[in-house]
C-alpha cells in the first residue's frame, strides 16, 4: 500500500513541478536555438557584404566609394558598375527579407539598423541613386518601397 501511495505522490510531483519545468526548459531552448539561427543568418549576410566590398575594391576605376557621380565612364565601366550595383541590391533585398520585420525585438532591431546604415551609405552615392529604378525592377515590392523611401529621404547615413 505504501508503494502505491509513494508512486501516486511522485506522479503528482511530476505533474505539478516536472511537467511545467520541462515546458519552460523546452521554450527556453527553442528561443535560444532561434536566436542562434538569427545570428547565423546575420553573420552569413555580413560575410556576403564583406565579399561584395572586396569586389568593389577590385574596381577602383569606378570610384564606388565616392559620393559624387563618377564622370565619363566607358560603356564597359558602366556595365561593370551596374552589375556591381545589381549584386548589392540583391544582397540588400536578401537582408531585408531575412532580417526586417515590422515589430522587431531590440536585438533584431540592432542587426537591422546595421543593414539600414549600409543601404543609407550607398543611397548617398549619386550613381547608385540614378541606377536605383532599373535595379529595383522585379525586386520584392516591399523592399523596393523601403529602399526608395530611404534614398529619397534626407535621413541617409
Amino acid at each position: 500500500m505504501l508503494a502505491i501511495e509513494t508512486w501516486e505522490l511522485l506522479s503528482y510531483v511530476v505533474t505539478v513541478i516536472g511537467l511545467p519545468l520541462a515546458i519552460l526548459v523546452f521554450i527556453f531552448e527553442q528561443r535560444k536555438e532561434r536566436n542562434s539561427e538569427e545570428e547565423e543568418v546575420y553573420q552569413l549576410l555580413s560575410d556576403n557584404y564583406q565579399e561584395f566590398l572586396k569586389i568593389a575594391l577590385e574596381n577602383p576605376d569606378l570610384r564606388l566609394f565616392s559620393s559624387e557621380e563618377t564622370p565619363a565612364l566607358s560603356a564597359e565601366q558602366r556595365e561593370r558598375m551596374f552589375i556591381i550595383f545589381s549584386m548589392l541590391i540583391s544582397l540588400f533585398e536578401r537582408a531585408y527579407l531575412l532580417l526586417y520585420e515590422e515589430d522587431m525585438a531590440e536585438k533584431q532591431l540592432r542587426r537591422w539598423r546595421s543593414w539600414e546604415d549600409y543601404m543609407g551609405e550607398w543611397c548617398n552615392r549619386a550613381d547608385f541613386r540614378t541606377a536605383l529604378p532599373a535595379l529595383l525592377r522585379g525586386e520584392d515590392p516591399a523592399f523596393a518601397a523601403y529602399i526608395r523611401n530611404l534614398a529619397s529621404s534626407g535621413n541617409v547615413a
